[in-house]
Order: C-alpha cells, then sequence, then structure tokens
C-alpha cells in the first residue's frame, strides 16, 4: 500500500514538472546598472520603456510579439517618422498597451500592473526618475531591468546588449551586437591616437528651427561622442548634460565644424527633419536659415562649408557608432577616407531591423560656394 502511494505521489510530481517547468525556471542577469536581477526564462509578457529600436535588433523581427505594454510618447510623439515606419512593418506595434511616460508625469503604474508584465524593461533616465514605482513593480512581482545606452559608452552599450540578449533568449545575437559595436569604436580610437589638433566643434538639437535656440550637450549623447571623435565640444565647459549655449558664446568659440541634430518630429514645420523616408534635399532646406543667424555668416564653420546634420534618433542606439565615425570623419577627413557611415548603417539595417535603410541619417549641407 505504502509502495503504491509512493509511485502515485511520484507519478503526480512528476506530471506537475513536465507541465509547467517554465513556471519556476528563472535566470540571474546583470542589467546596465550592474545589479543583479532574477527574471523568468524566456519571458511572453514583456513591458519596454525605450530602447525601440535595440529591442528590434537584438530581438529579430518577431520581438514584439513578446511586448504587452511600452512607453509610447519616447517613440510616436519623439521619433514620429520612426514610429510610422515600424508600425507599417510591423503592426501589431500600434495595439500594444500605453504605460505613460516617466519623464511628462503620465507614467501609470496601474496600466503597467494591468498588462501583467513579467518583467519591465527601463532606461536608466526611466529607473532614475521613477523613484517608489520601481519597489512597487518590484513588490508586484515584476522585476525591472536597467539598460542604459544613453551614457554613450562602450561598457555600458555592451553591458545593456548582453542583459537585453539574455531576457530575449538570444544570447548570440546580441554578443555578435556587442562586440561589433565595441570593435567600431575602438578602431575610431586608435585611427584618433596622437591626434593633438582638435577641431572647435558646436552641436545644436535643431527641433525649434534657427529662429530659436535649443539644446546643445555636455558630457553626454552628441557632447561625449564628440569628444571620442577627436573633436573639441564647445559646450563641454557650460553644460552639464544638455541646455542652450548663449549666441555670444558660439560666436566667441568660433567653431570650425557644427552639427544640427535632426529627427522626425511631427508638427514642428521649422525642425531639421531626418530619418525614414527624409529626402536630403529637406533636410537641407530647414539646415540652410542656421547659416543665416545673426554673426554665422563669420564662423569658420560656415566659411568653410562644415554644417552636417545627424539625426538625433539615432543617438543611445545600437547603431550610433556610425554617427561616431561620421564625425570623426568630418572632423579629421584624411583619417577616415576608407570609412563609410552611411554604407555600414545601411549594412546594419539589412541585417538586424526590419524596416529597409532609406531616408536622411547624416548630410552635410551643399557648400554654395562650391557649387
Amino acid at each position: 500500500m505504502l509502495n503504491a502511494f509512493a509511485r502515485l505521489l511520484s507519478g503526480i510530481l512528476l506530471a506537475v514538472a513536465l507541465i509547467s517547468p517554465a513556471a519556476a525556471e528563472t535566470i540571474t542577469i546583470k542589467d546596465a546598472y550592474d545589479r543583479e536581477v532574477e527574471v523568468p526564462a524566456n519571458p511572453d509578457r514583456i513591458l519596454l520603456g525605450f530602447y525601440f529600436e535595440d529591442f528590434f535588433a537584438v530581438g529579430g523581427e518577431d520581438a514584439y510579439d513578446r511586448v504587452v505594454a511600452i512607453s509610447r510618447s519616447p517613440w510616436e510623439g519623439w521619433r514620429g517618422l520612426q514610429w510610422k515606419a515600424y508600425v507599417k512593418a510591423v503592426p501589431r506595434i500600434d495595439t500594444i498597451a500605453d504605460v505613460g511616460e516617466v519623464d511628462s508625469g503620465t507614467f501609470s503604474l496601474e496600466a503597467a500592473l494591468a498588462a501583467k508584465p513579467q518583467v519591465a524593461i527601463l532606461a536608466g533616465w526611466q529607473y532614475n526618475a521613477l523613484g517608489d514605482g520601481v519597489q512597487r513593480l518590484e513588490a508586484a512581482g515584476i522585476p525591472v531591468v536597467v539598460l542604459d545606452f544613453n551614457a554613450q559608452t562602450v561598457e555600458k552599450h555592451v553591458a545593456s546588449t548582453l542583459a537585453l540578449g539574455q531576457i530575449l533568449g538570444a544570447e548570440d545575437r546580441a554578443s555578435e551586437l556587442a562586440m561589433s559595436y565595441k570593435a567600431a569604436v575602438e578602431d575610431v580610437t586608435k585611427r584618433l591616437e596622437g591626434v593633438t589638433a582638435r577641431p572647435k566643434v558646436y552641436v545644436e538639437l535643431a527641433r525649434k528651427g534657427a529662429d530659436e535656440v535649443d539644446n546643445s550637450y555636455g558630457n553626454t549623447m552628441w557632447g561625449r561622442l564628440i569628444e571620442t571623435a577627436g573633436g573639441t565640444n564647445i559646450a563641454a565647459t557650460e553644460i552639464e548634460k544638455w541646455g542652450p549655449l548663449s549666441p555670444e558664446y558660439v560666436l566667441a568659440q568660433n567653431p570650425e565644424v557644427i552639427f544640427l541634430a535632426g529627427s522626425g518630429w511631427l508638427g514642428r514645420d521649422k525642425a531639421v527633419i531626418m530619418g525614414p523616408g527624409i529626402d536630403s534635399s529637406l533636410s537641407h532646406d530647414r539646415m540652410q536659415p542656421y547659416t543665416h543667424r545673426a554673426g554665422w555668416g563669420g564662423l569658420s564653420a560656415v566659411q568653410d562649408g562644415n554644417i552636417h546634420a545627424i539625426y538625433h534618433g539615432g543617438a543611445r542606439t545600437l547603431y550610433d557608432y556610425v554617427f561616431l565615425q561620421y564625425l570623426a570623419k568630418a572632423l579629421h577627413p584624411e583619417l577616415f577616407a576608407d570609412v563609410d557611415p552611411e554604407a555600414n548603417l545601411e549594412a546594419f539595417f539589412a541585417k538586424y531591423m526590419p524596416i529597409q535603410f532609406k531616408g536622411t541619417y547624416m548630410t552635410r549641407l551643399p557648400d554654395p560656394a562650391n557649387g
């Protein structure tokens, strides 16, 4: 009798194990903040706060089949043309629940909980701003993983990519992406070894048009990339992260190269428009008024035809190394004559992304003096 009971109990336990092994299976990952987080293995219900293109790059074309909630405004609102391009390619994105946006104070914990995610993936800036909302998510059984491509460092990019690969069960693809990124940045820094002539550079977010001065960048984003690319960022001593520089300061610094950060903003008829589906002629039309700002005609960058535009939507991504290449080539053309950043970006999209590479992501304003 006892043996029969033991066999019955053993059979029940075996059946339970066979029916739901995944329910108890977890993995421990180290995120971009060096936090060890226990998450379900291969979760199929994910809340994604940011880094929407990187999620595709690591997870593949069907990655969003696993996403049940997003912070929609940073994608649709900040990258309108990009949003439209991806919705066209993967219509399901448009139906994913929206949990609001942390930075503007519209993030809804209730909406996040209602989506029943098994894991929440947040950008570092979202994690920092959410405060005790992180603890409330975790208390509800939703582990929070932090990614940080905003830091613009190889270390954070690699850590974020590998963590994302573990979550999505795409470790090999993530490792390939991370190592390719690391190699591309190392190639730029190696070419610049021993370079002492570092041209003065001014970068401005070209969101408001030439009539208004918008943000420049100190030790983050474009500011950090400029320094890595062998330039002297004139904002570095004036701004910690981002903010406008005074027109008088820019004129006094006399930058040799100017970069305008354009994007696919919707409803901004003076912004430098760039991104998917945009012809460079439109970008150039929006860039031209900047050269007519008071005093800009005397700047070295304007006189020498060194006015460029770079796609702001590509900053803080796994492909931002192509913008580093573009910056470096604009500043040190002789050292990067054999580097084709646009071709490299096209190859990245062909291999990793669900949309075709077509549009304007980096461009130089034609110099009227040279035809």
